[in-house]
Formats: structure tokens, sequence, C-alpha cells
């Protein structure tokens, strides 16, 4: 059963595991606080911390915005 939290895309932008966006979807284990962002065809595409709260994201000392689902992965000048 997926977590519902947040983690850190590769741009810094901080994303909730119900929302990744971009076609993609989370692979979560709340006990080890990791997130496996998956494309299509179940291809990892990036890993992240998992974090269950935003405010357990400030605590680790990381200052990002949510962004939500609908935001681009990545930059136009990277081919995204």
């Amino acid at each position: 059963m997926p977590s519902e939290g947040f983690s850190i895309d590769w741009d810094g932008s901080l994303r909730s595991t119900g929302d990744p966006g971009g076609g993609y979807s989370c692979e979560v284990d709340s006990v080890a606080h990791w997130v496996a962002i998956m494309g299509k065809g179940d291809v990892l595409v990036h890993e992240a911390s998992f974090y269950k709260t935003i405010d357990d994201v400030s605590k680790a000392g990381i200052k990002a915005t949510l962004v939500p689902g609908s935001h681009p992965w990545g930059r136009k000048a990277d081919g995204f």
C-alpha cells in the first residue's frame, strides 16, 4: 500500500508521492524512508528520500518549493 508523503525531485522541487506528475508513479518504503519514482514500463527513473510531512522536510534542513503534479520534471533546455 503506497504511503502519502513527499520527496525531492532531481531539480530540487518538493513533490507529493501521491501525484508526482510527468506520467510517473511512486513506490514508497516508509520504513526505509525511500521513494522509487517509476516511469512507463516500471522503469526506475529517480530515487529519493521519503518524508511523511512537509514539516519533516523542513526539519531535515531542506528548503524546497512544493510543486503540483502538472509541474514538468526537468527543463526545456534539458529536453523535457
